[in-house]
């Protein structure tokens, strides 16, 4: 059966939880006595997280089976979820997509063989504590292994929630030392963890420090605090962050179960600050594999001014098997949004590659036939087009046609081949190198 007829019937499944408001917290009874500003205080939801079974069990049914499942997943990985989030579980329906990504599985202790530790090769392309650098101008900068909410889905779960705690100031003035001291860095992604699950003054100083750094021009937030716990964006936070722009918010709704009143005024609050706003979205197998659900996320992030930026394939992380889809889902989802939707919907579907290799992108094949002197295209539709390419405009010698100058810098990678920097590219684990190298 076409993904799109499977994709209406999980819409089937999945509508009465979509559309379902969430419960009054004041109807479930570990939080039956809590008042109207403690719920709304984001320093409460993140106290009173739900940790432990006993906890859950007070909040959704739990089989006995289901219980031992869950004690036996907690031996290996943690549970954090905050009371927000933990309402918006349809308790009647096991399969709902937010119980999904908040309550653990029996299958995250099951270890397949293409598990890893750290499938990014974060950790081996960091150069101090705390910083990956593996794209020559931009750098992951890690501000906390604090979460408000442990995903299910976590693609850094070896770190996330390990210490529980913000780095020391000196740890942190390492990572920005590093930063100074790298010229080449112009964009600065600060993560974690949640780089907004630490206190106004830490988010401050370290955008100041930023700031001041003169070839530091982008600060970007990697969140999920609107999603998970939206009570953090406060107008003063919002505030603060709008004093040192240009700094941009990426969050990370998976969901249309997501877009709670709650969450959207969470977004319009960091938009009306002049914040731009992306989405990172995991594809995630029973929870939004289907063009139905991610049509109606796409386009429920667009009326709350978030911009579908990545639809990321799951990566290989331990205990993620279950949550893995076929790359090819992926793809035909991409062929359910483009032209079909506006493109300002269609977010990039990639792979952030095994081993450091970074983002690649997947999808739909549009290019049917080339030549020097003709391209054949297809369009959504099916239609072909042929468009006959320039003659003459190729560069000349070593000035850019365009802007009339030498580029000195050096390229790398594939562009290294297109700018003649580069004859032939290998990898580095090739035999004959070795044997190369063993003769010099």
């Amino acid at each position: 059966m076409s993904i799109v007829a499977e994709g209406y019937r999980q819409e089937a499944t999945f509508l009465s939880t979509v559309d379902s408001p969430p419960r009054d917290y004041r109807s479930v009874a570990l939080w039956s006595g809590i008042t109207e500003a403690e719920w709304n205080d984001w320093r409460w939801q993140v106290a009173n997280r739900i940790t432990t079974v006993d906890q859950l069990a007070q909040v959704i049914p739990l089989t006995p089976a289901e219980v031992e499942d869950i004690r036996e997943c907690l031996r290996t990985f943690r549970m954090a979820v905050t009371p927000y989030y933990a309402g918006l579980i349809d308790p009647l329906n096991p399969r709902c997509p937010v119980r999904m990504q908040a309550v653990p599985d029996r299958a995250e202790v099951d270890q397949g063989q293409e598990d890893l530790l750290d499938p990014l090769y974060e950790e081996t392309d960091s150069p101090v504590p705390g910083i990956t650098h593996r794209y020559p101008d931009r750098v992951l900068f890690i501000v906390t292994d604090q979460c408000s909410m442990y995903c299910r889905h976590c693609t850094r779960r070896r770190l996330a929630g390990q210490t529980d705690r913000a780095p020391t100031r000196a740890e942190l003035n390492d990572r920005l030392d590093y930063v100074r001291q790298t010229t080449r860095v112009r964009d600065v992604v600060l993560s974690g963890g949640d780089a907004l699950l630490v206190s106004d003054g830490l988010v401050e100083y370290l955008l100041k420090e930023l700031r001041a750094i003169s070839h530091v021009e982008i600060i970007r937030l990697a969140t999920r605090t609107p999603v998970v716990l939206p009570q953090r964006i406060t107008p003063d936070l919002c505030r603060l962050i709008g004093r040192h722009h240009p700094v941009y918010v990426n969050t990370h709704f998976n969901h249309p179960r997501e877009l709670t009143p709650e969450a959207v005024a969470a977004c319009e609050r960091m938009a009306d600050a002049g914040i731009p706003l992306g989405n990172q979205t995991v594809l995630l197998r029973g929870v939004n594999d289907c063009p139905v659900i991610m049509r109606r996320l796409v386009h429920g992030l667009l009326k709350a001014r978030v911009r579908p930026y990545y639809l990321y394939q799951c990566d290989l992380s331990r205990g993620l098997q279950h949550f893995r889809t076929p790359t090819s889902r992926g793809v035909e989802i991409i062929e359910h949004l483009r032209g079909h939707t506006s493109g300002l919907a269609v977010p990039s579907y990639c792979i952030d590659g095994p081993g450091g290799v970074g983002k690649i992108p997947l999808g739909p094949q549009y290019v049917l036939a080339q030549s020097p002197e003709r391209i054949v295209l297809r369009n959504y539709e099916g239609a072909v087009a042929a468009y006959r390419e320039p003659s003459g405009n190729g560069p000349q010698g070593d000035v850019c046609p365009t802007c009339g100058e030498r580029h000195e810098e050096p390229a790398t990678g594939v562009a290294a081949l297109l700018s003649g920097d580069a004859l032939f590219l290998e990898p580095g684990n090739l035999e004959r190198a070795a044997r190369r190298r063993a003769l010099r």
